[in-house]
């Protein structure tokens, strides 16, 4: 399971990472659980659920400057026990005016066929 898992979840992100580049709410529903949880990586609030996900990045896409955000895995840890995975990498938001950056992990779980995002934590280093 271990190198299937690594391969969808890096297709996955590099769907995700494209949806933030297009700003495609569309395309980002499909990436979240339903009660998926992301801990910011600066001031550490909370967005607990698929809604509020992406009446977040809404607000995010039409922000200008615009901040277009890219996350790196650098390694997938899938579990042998659950459908379930870590992915530990890096990640990026830029504008025309600054980069911020630092280091990010998320928790997946196959449903239904599919990977999908059960929770990300994000820290901000610079």
């Amino acid at each position: 399971m271990s190198s299937d898992a690594d391969l969808a979840i890096r297709l996955r992100r590099a769907a995700f990472n494209h949806a933030l580049a297009q700003g495609d709410l569309a395309a980002i529903g499909p990436l979240l659980a339903l009660n998926a949880q992301l801990v910011t990586g600066t001031d550490s609030a909370v967005l607990a659920g698929r809604k509020a996900q992406l009446t977040a990045w809404k607000r995010e896409f039409a922000a200008r400057p615009r901040t277009i955000y890219l996350r790196k895995p650098e390694r997938i840890v899938a579990s042998s026990a659950e459908p379930i995975a870590f992915e530990h990498g890096t990640w990026s938001g830029t504008t025309a005016e600054q980069v911020t950056h630092g280091d990010y992990t998320a928790k997946w779980r196959q449903v239904a066929g599919e990977w999908v995002i059960e929770a990300e934590l994000f820290l901000t280093l610079g």
